[in-house]
């Protein structure tokens, strides 16, 4: 028959088994509202779509390269290397790393913690309390040694740890969604960077070409100067169109040249150790992207970030909530301790606990319904920002597709003034061949045809800055990850 310290010993451990059982079937609770996402109003359609064709319903898969459309090979060979070296997107990405981690770290609040614990102690004690024969008083030193294993196990009862992670997983997609805007306004800054580069370089050939013909005419006025056909005015007017013509080629030039860096310091790599070969057209403008409103809401990996936060805040209300309830704790230890070092291990000084601990907070002159209620304004303060996000995706699509589609219709009817405008020059040059008008018309004239060209060019740039940011208001094509 077991003794009594052995029955004893068995009640307590079956007692605390049935406790935690019984508190195990209470952990599907949780505090806090479950997340619903908030309802947003989205039109139809976009109004400044126009004749713009509306996306289908279709499921394909589609070309997140959306730069190739261009038909760039110089600008596919920039967007390859901006992704993989460019160091705001390294940090983007070690942002992600450390959200993941975050993540595990609050997983592992899940499972029990053990640890492993060596002590030596000395204290002192009075002899006669020690029941020594003599009783006279006097202290006494000992010196303790143990050795113990311990283990520690909350149990999630109220759902603190469960919302915890909830949040942690939120914040982590969030940070997955963080990454893929990030690249994605990377890889459209570097296109509009590289059209706007290209566009100083059509203006530089345009300058350079007009320089060729400005010089001509010069020539031209001097020799009639000097049969006295043309005025000293005549001259200096040419001369002054020549010279204005050269600084804003200059300027083109500084523009070029700061573009160029812009674009080094984008792919990773120092201006001085980074060149871009003139002499390449401006890419075509490419049909724009299909876009509904509604499925803007999933394509854009900003949306995607700002409601996923939603759902983090959420979260955080129940981990705030699970603050009003008591702290399971499953705690057991098993060791040595003996007052030598010799025969510590032996069976006689061995010892061991276990058993369950609650705690529980009952006065903390409110923290815990103001880390309640802060937790409700961080969760109404990621709703406003989600809405304020979806408007601006709105509003920015809208603006580009009014911006694609009468940028068109300027660049057609600039095409008909600069006709006209090379008309009206070639006829004032043959008029003032023949004595007919003045110098001052041809440099009126030549004048308003590089202003005629340079402003398509302006145009064009324009445009395909347009079709870059549309792609990137469609989330560059940007495939979410499955729903959660």
């Amino acid at each position: 028959m077991r003794n009594a310290p052995t029955r004893n010993a068995a009640m307590r451990i079956r007692f605390s088994a049935c406790l935690i059982l019984s508190l195990l079937g209470l952990a599907a609770c949780s505090p806090g509202p479950d997340y619903v996402r908030p309802a947003v109003d989205a039109p139809a359609a976009f109004k400044e779509a126009g004749q713009w064709k509306v996306a289908g319903g279709g499921a394909a898969a589609v070309d997140e390269k959306w730069w190739t459309v261009f038909g760039d090979p110089q600008l596919d060979a920039l967007e390859e290397q901006v992704v993989v070296n460019n160091q705001n997107l390294k940090a983007a990405e070690a942002q992600y790393r450390a959200a993941r981690a975050a993540l595990d770290s609050a997983r592992s609040a899940f499972f029990p913690t053990a640890a492993l614990n060596a002590a030596q102690s000395r204290g002192s004690g009075s002899g006669a309390a020690a029941g020594s024969a003599g009783g006279s008083g006097a202290t006494s030193g000992a010196t303790s040694y143990s050795l113990s294993a311990s283990v520690s196990w909350e149990i999630d009862v109220w759902g603190r740890i469960r919302r915890g992670v909830e949040s942690a997983d939120a914040k982590l997609a969030a940070s997955a969604a963080d990454l893929a805007a990030a690249r994605v306004s990377t890889q459209a800054l570097l296109a509009q960077t590289y059209a706007q580069l290209r566009a100083a370089e059509a203006q530089i050939d345009l300058i350079g070409r007009t320089l060729t013909g400005y010089r001509r005419f010069l020539e031209l006025t001097r020799s009639r100067q000097a049969v006295g056909v043309a005025s000293p005015l005549d001259v200096a007017q040419a001369e002054t169109q020549l010279a204005s013509a050269e600084v804003q080629g200059i300027d083109a030039e500084n523009q070029r040249a700061q573009l160029e860096h812009a674009i080094a310091v984008l792919v990773g790599r120092a201006p001085a150790a980074f060149a871009i070969a003139p002499g390449a057209r401006l890419p075509a403008v490419p049909p724009s992207p299909a876009l509904l409103p509604s499925t803007l809401l999933e394509r854009r990996p900003d949306i995607a970030a700002a409601e996923r936060r939603m759902a983090a805040a959420n979260a955080q209300i129940g981990v705030a909530g699970a603050a009003y309830f008591p702290v399971l704790d499953i705690g057991g230890s098993v060791g040595y301790r003996n007052d030598a070092l010799a025969g510590l291990l032996s069976a006689p000084n061995r010892f061991w606990s276990l058993g369950p601990a609650l705690a529980m907070t009952l006065f903390d002159g409110g923290a815990r319904s103001a880390a309640v209620a802060q937790a409700g304004a961080g969760y109404d303060q990621a709703v406003a920002t989600y809405r304020q996000t979806v408007l601006t995706a709105f509003q920015e699509v809208e603006d580009n597709l009014s911006a694609a589609r009468l940028l068109a219709q300027e660049g057609e009817a600039q095409a008909r003034a600069l006709a006209a405008a090379r008309r009206s020059r070639e006829i004032a040059e043959n008029q003032y061949r023949a004595g007919i008008v003045s110098s001052l018309n041809v440099v009126t004239a030549q004048a308003a045809e590089l202003s005629a060209e340079a402003a398509a060019i302006n145009i064009d740039s324009r445009r395909l800055q347009a079709a870059v940011l549309l792609f990137k208001n469609a989330g560059g094509l940007w495939t979410p990850p499955p729903a959660p």
